[in-house]
């Protein structure tokens, strides 16, 4: 039996990808921002979102302790973050700088493997974030990879729809645009390499199958037409990501759950970004009663005395600098300055989204076109960007991960103009 728990709406665009540790929640976005919740009464950490990425995120992964989280993004760059203060711990930039599709951790946290759309993976040391080796699998995007338990042994999906091994016995599962859910056994023979073979083909889903995933003890499987699905590593809750903008938790049978003193969740409990009053309107044109309850939502309840005594309301609030915070704020903790900016820059991210049609972005940099181009695939994007991609070998379409059958590109004038005016009425 699967119960659901709440449905988290932070995000202003898709869910990629969510990640359970033992005691957090992260999500990321097409919208450039990774978040990251509490398991117990998931309210978000006081330093999310991170925000680090110049465009969407694929994917994020924790480390075996929950010290470490990894994302990677169009950008080309996987980052690692503490979480512990939600800093930037490193960079790494997948060779050719290709935008980076997927990462994951080895079970003992000592490697880092990520996968491009071009192709290739990057194996990392991620003690000594030293590179100790890269690959080409083929032309297609790298849309999954996975360790085996072991550690011995890493896999790379692509949208060609290959599964590889690269160097015990394990079972894998695989899941594509062909409705089917596929488990393998992977056998590392003495002279011969890897040996697939193929075990079940699991046809229950009318759709396409997005995402898959085992839970910690390898005896359930979960898949669904979600663009993300996860088990939590100590209990019993799945997260689910989806392209409506939401994350929903869910528990399963019996087990430990999250939420309250108890561990006790309300079943279809829905947890909004913003606080009453508030969450629908633009933030410029927040009251300084808005500001308030924003800060205490937020969990900076210390800052509402002197931002009342100041007048701060919503423009004012967009405003404000770390230098501002402290001449004229009179803020002195460094950690609470750094803290109220991540959570402004937030705050000016998700209102420049929500202001811009959509139709009017580029769906890999997520900014308003200037130069709109119609590509093979049927979608319209920023000349540069798509030119970008595809100059850096991919030969899959940013929106479906199938092969574009040409590279040729349609000016969208029609698009172009609906832009142009869209913008003189601003």
């Amino acid at each position: 039996m699967v119960s659901l728990i709440c449905t988290l709406q932070h995000h202003t665009d898709d869910v990629n990808w969510c990640a359970l540790s033992r005691n957090l929640l992260a999500t990321c976005s097409t919208d450039k921002t990774v978040r990251i919740f509490s398991i117990f009464d998931f309210s978000e950490l006081p330093f999310s979102p991170l925000i680090g990425h110049g465009y969407g995120v694929h994917c994020c992964c924790f480390s075996a302790c929950g010290q470490y989280l990894a994302s990677c993004s169009t950008d080309g760059c996987t980052i690692i973050w503490s979480m512990g203060t939600g800093e930037r711990v490193a960079v790494f930039a997948h060779p050719g700088r290709c935008p980076v599709r997927v990462c994951t951790f080895s079970s003992d946290s000592a490697y880092l493997l990520s996968g491009g759309s071009d192709g290739t993976f990057s194996l990392w040391d991620f003690r000594s974030r030293a590179l100790l080796r890269t690959g080409s699998v083929n032309e297609a995007t790298v849309g999954a990879c996975s360790f085996s338990p072991c550690g011995q042994m890493f896999v790379t999906g692509t949208s060609y729809g290959d599964v590889r091994g690269e160097v015990v016995r394990v079972r894998l599962a695989s899941c594509g645009q062909d409705s089917q859910l596929k488990i393998w056994s992977i056998s590392r023979l003495a002279a011969a390499g890897c040996r697939m073979q193929l075990l079940h083909t699991l046809t229950g889903q009318s759709g396409p199958v997005l995402s898959c995933a085992f839970s910690p003890d390898g005896q359930q499987l979960i898949s669904g037409y979600v663009t993300a699905c996860a088990f939590a590593p100590t209990t019993s809750l799945i997260a689910t990501g989806s392209m409506d903008k939401t994350v929903n938790v869910w528990r399963v049978g019996d087990g430990l759950h999250a939420g309250g003193d108890e561990g006790e969740a309300v079943p279809g409990r829905k947890l909004q970004q913003q606080g009453p009053g508030h969450s629908r309107r633009p933030v410029s044109e927040w009251s300084e009663g808005d500001v308030s309850a924003w800060l205490q939502g937020e969990g900076l309840g210390a800052l509402v005395r002197p931002f009342s005594d100041n007048n701060i309301d919503g423009a004012e609030l967009l405003n404000l600098t770390k230098d501002s915070l402290t001449t004229e704020l009179n803020i002195d903790s460094v950690g609470l300055r750094n803290k109220l900016m991540r959570k402004i820059d937030g705050l000016k991210t998700a209102s420049a989204w929500s202001n811009d049609p959509d139709e009017f972005l580029c769906p890999i940099t997520r900014e308003v076109m200037s130069d709109p181009v119609i590509a093979a695939d049927g979608y319209s994007y920023e000349r540069e960007a798509i030119q970008s991609w595809i100059n850096s070998k991919n030969r899959s379409s940013p929106m479906t991960n199938l092969p574009l059958q040409t590279t040729m590109l349609t000016p969208n004038r029609t698009l172009k103009m609906a832009i142009g005016r869209w913008k003189s009425s601003q």
